[in-house]
């Protein structure tokens, strides 16, 4: 996800933000609907509908570009207006793993939720480590959020990939679990551990921008 191609994705993202716009919905209007959208997506893993559920992250997923793109068309970028995109960004992505969770436990998998646990966890502390790196004035604007192999984009793409997969490979069993499962476990791993070590890499990036400070 490099800053390049994270420009580009933006660009895209504009004329589809602006036409929206036109509808007379606003960036906090975007902000809220991908949320609700997202928390439809949880529902439907929680109910073990994971075709569904990851085409719903996927498409509301992508309110949290549309937000931004309409709020710097429009000229409408604010505190608030941040503020707003990262709370319910957070809060979106920790309701999903709980329905995954939901979804899993109920259907009587004991391995898989402790990885959509960690997953949340590890997930949770990229935009952590990065609120806390601006906050003390190191790598203010997009200069951290470029830091680390798995920001949220690339951590929304590898949970759709287990969720469709969950949903198109069915039941057949390999071992003790269904393919589908062991589809979307993977991608839970994955997500734990990219996490983490994205977390590591933001660390290690302060550090270093820090100098020899104590």
């Amino acid at each position: 996800m490099t800053p390049a191609f994270r420009d580009r994705i933006r660009e895209l993202a504009t004329p589809v933000a602006t036409a929206l716009g036109r509808l007379g919905l606003t960036p906090n209007a975007l902000t809220v609907i991908g949320f609700l959208g997202t928390c439809v997506a949880a529902y439907a893993a929680a109910m073990q509908a994971w075709l569904l559920a990851g085409l719903l992250v996927l498409a509301f997923g992508t309110f949290d570009l549309l937000d931004g793109a309409l709020a710097r068309a429009q000229g409408k970028a604010t505190r608030l207006g941040a503020f707003l995109d990262s709370v319910f960004d957070r809060a979106g992505e920790a309701v999903v793993y709980v329905g995954i969770v939901i979804g899993l436990v109920d259907a009587g998998w004991a391995g898989p939720p402790l990885w959509a646990a960690g997953a949340l966890a590890a997930s949770q502390l990229v935009p952590y480590a990065r609120a806390k790196a601006e906050a003390i004035g190191v790598a203010p604007g997009n200069g951290i959020a470029n830091v680390g192999l798995a920001p949220r984009e690339v951590r929304l793409v590898i949970l759709t990939i287990g969720l469709v997969g969950a949903g198109l490979l069915g039941t057949a069993g390999i071992s003790a679990l269904p393919i589908g499962i062991v589809a979307l476990e993977a991608a839970l791993g994955l997500i734990t551990i990219l996490s983490a070590i994205t977390v590591l890499q933001r660390i290690v990036h302060v550090r270093q921008q820090l100098g020899n400070e104590q």
